[in-house]
């Protein structure tokens, strides 16, 4: 019977686990807590690695197992090996700031992937799943590719996977490195009867991981949501980041500019001039009844304010500005009667005077609509073009009888 378990609580397993259980949940904590990934987690990293020191040692873990931590020698303390130590020796060597030698692992590399979001999503907030493959650790092997003791260390390249062949060329003898055949450039060989069954000797299997991305109210476009070391396990590699990139699809009627929004709105001269109402629905569930006052007197392209009603803030979530740019939609020709027309000059505020040019012949024109007569001009401009390249090329024709007679 096993008197206390603190430290198989530490590593997150029961206290009949085995060897193999127990070094799996040791990497996997020492990984998530090693202080150069997670800098305030540092007596949680010792606390782990003296938790698996112990359990990792039978003679230790049976003295724990029936007398607790006060029957191990040494007492309580955090004695024996350094922390760091103790992970260098599972993995080959630390993270980095000068600790890990050659040998060490090398971390693996980041996986970078888009989210396209809606503008309704980065003002409201969403939880969005992901689904991405990636590469685990076989599970089976444990990483390993074979039974125990299978991996045999490739003697054409010694293990490095690659092998320098010698070429002459000409005078020259040039060395270059190519991979190795023997061993398919992995420097190990495993006999085929003693492959992993699961991974086939590739040492990891290919998993569906499913993420899901806190999309926060007031996220913009280009920033990281980071996913730390879940990237692709392989052996003797410290798994990278999936790294999530906000891709803000545009929206129809709302422009975003960081905080604020802009919304173009179109509306009758008489709501312009007289005022009225006109609605914006807004990217939650409200829509906004906008009220313009009689006499404001909207013009095209002004640009007004609605406090307040702009994007929220990441993370502080204040709101932005809404501004409001104005479109004006004029009647159609012949809209109304002459003498509704006429009634305007009572209503509408007074004509400019027209200027007076002394001496000048003033002379009376009337407008015409543009449409045809840019047209006539498009086509006109066409055919001069063409018939110039036509001149150009009989002229070009007509002058090389004439070249080829004088060089006879």
């Amino acid at each position: 019977m096993v008197r206390e378990t603190k430290f198989y609580d530490v590593l997150g397993v029961s206290p009949d686990a085995s060897e193999s259980e127990l070094k799996k949940s040791y990497r996997k904590l020492a990984l998530k807590y090693h202080p150069d990934k997670n800098p305030e987690a540092g007596d949680k990293f010792k606390e782990i690695s003296h938790a698996y020191e112990i359990l990792s040692d039978p003679e230790r873990r049976q003295m724990y197992d029936q007398y607790g931590e006060e029957g191990l020698n040494g007492g309580p303390g955090m004695g024996g090996m350094d922390a760091e130590d103790l992970f260098s020796q599972l993995f080959g060597g630390g993270f980095g700031g000068g600790r890990r030698g050659p040998s060490g692992p090398r971390r693996g590399k980041d996986m970078v992937h888009a989210l396209k979001v809606s503008l309704e999503d980065l003002y409201n907030g969403k939880t969005s799943k992901l689904a991405l493959q990636k590469n685990i650790l076989c599970a089976k092997c444990e990483g390993k590719g074979g039974k125990e003791g299978a991996v045999q260390k490739c003697k054409s390249c010694h293990g490095q996977g690659v092998r320098l062949v010698t070429r002459q060329m000409g005078p020259m003898v040039q060395q270059m490195q190519v991979p190795c055949e023997a061993c398919q450039a992995t420097g190990e060989i495993i006999d085929e009867k003693d492959r992993c069954t699961s991974c086939r000797g590739k040492k990891v299997v290919h998993e569906k991981k499913i993420l899901e991305v806190h999309i926060d109210k007031g996220m913009r476009d280009g920033q990281k949501v980071t996913f730390s070391g879940e990237g692709d396990q392989a052996p003797n590699i410290i798994p990278g980041d999936i790294i999530i990139v906000i891709d803000e699809k545009p929206h129809p009627h709302f422009k975003r500019q960081g905080d604020d929004l802009i919304f173009e709105a179109k509306i009758d001269l008489l709501t312009a001039l007289a005022g009225g109402k006109f609605a914006i629905p807004h990217l939650d569930d409200r829509v906004l009844m906008v009220n313009i006052l009689p006499g404001e007197a909207i013009k095209p392209n002004e640009l007004k304010v609605i406090p307040n009603e702009g994007m929220p803030a990441y993370r502080t979530h204040t709101r932005g500005h809404l501004f409001v740019k104005f479109t004006i939609d004029f009647p159609a020709p012949n809209w109304t009667t002459p003498e509704n027309i006429a009634q305007l000059e009572n209503i509408l505020p007074a004509r400019p005077e027209i200027p007076t040019f002394g001496d000048k012949h003033v002379e009376d024109v009337v407008m015409a609509d543009a449409d045809a007569y840019q047209r006539s001009s498009r086509q006109g401009s066409n055919a001069a073009h063409m018939h110039d390249g036509y001149e150009d090329e009989d002229d070009h024709h007509g002058a090389g009888p004439g070249v080829q007679c004088a060089q006879q």
